[in-house]
């Protein structure tokens, strides 16, 4: 089932663009050419929360630009369809990227696709160009007022499959204070690990509180009728690099 397996059933797997990787700071290189990210998140419209057996989802009305991403390496404004995260067991791992080797206990995930050159999102998630996922990484500190917002649902998808109304949440409030970056061509962390993600990891984390994040970890990858089985490492190690260079918005 794990990570290790994935190439069987999917050969991209050992692919020459995959994610995540670990970020060499000191091997990425300052592109000046870069824009400043733009992310237009005010009209954002959230539908749902869900447990999709490997992760808590919050999807969101994707049927125009007003909710996306610009700027950056990016021609087209990129729309949000849905976030989600990865944790770990313990404090000690749990997100996909790393940098100069550290993992953080939580990374979240918001992808974006493509919407001015493909019709769907299941087209531009086949694409090479299709999808933009913005990666946030958080670490323990003191709690995270937007985030109980978001903490005090999960009960209501504790099982795989379970799915709940969560209207009216703007995810703008989970981003740090600085959109300095590094990108880099990538993939999709879980099958069907398709090769179309440009990838856009924030330098900043945010800071969540132990007891924030203790609620992901009651989360279960089993459906109520199931033995339980905690949710947690619902991460990907790092992939090689294979040659790819990691461009980086500021200056090191």
């Amino acid at each position: 089932e794990g990570p290790s397996e994935w190439h069987k059933a999917y050969p991209i797997a050992q692919g020459n663009r995959q994610s995540p990787i670990d970020i060499d700071s000191a091997r990425a290189v300052y592109d000046p050419s870069l824009q400043p990210l733009v992310i237009s998140y005010e009209s954002c419209t959230s539908l749902s929360i869900s447990n999709t057996g490997h992760s808590v989802m919050v999807e969101f009305e994707d049927t125009d630009d007003r909710t996306a991403i610009s700027g950056g390496p990016f021609q087209n404004p990129f729309r949000l369809k849905q976030f989600h995260f990865h944790w770990g067991t313990t404090h000690s791992q749990g997100s996909e990227h790393t940098i100069d080797g550290k993992p953080f206990p939580c990374e979240l995930h918001l992808v974006h696709w493509n919407a001015r050159k493909y019709a769907t999102f299941g087209e531009a998630a086949a694409a090479p160009d299709g999808l933009a996922v913005v990666g946030v990484f958080l670490e323990i500190g003191k709690e995270h007022a937007s985030m109980n917002r978001l903490t005090d649902a999960l009960y209501m998808v504790k099982f795989k499959g379970t799915k709940a109304q969560f209207r009216g949440f703007n995810p703008k409030c989970l981003l740090p204070t600085s959109l300095d970056y590094w990108t880099y061509l990538g993939s999709l962390t879980t099958p069907p690990l398709n090769e179309s993600v440009t990838w856009i990891v924030l330098k900043e984390p945010i800071r969540i509180s132990v007891k924030q994040l203790e609620k992901f970890r009651m989360l279960l990858f089993t459906g109520e009728e199931d033995q339980r089985i905690q949710m947690a490492n619902n991460f990907r190690p790092p992939q090689p690099l294979k040659g790819r260079i990691v461009r980086a918005s500021f200056k090191a």
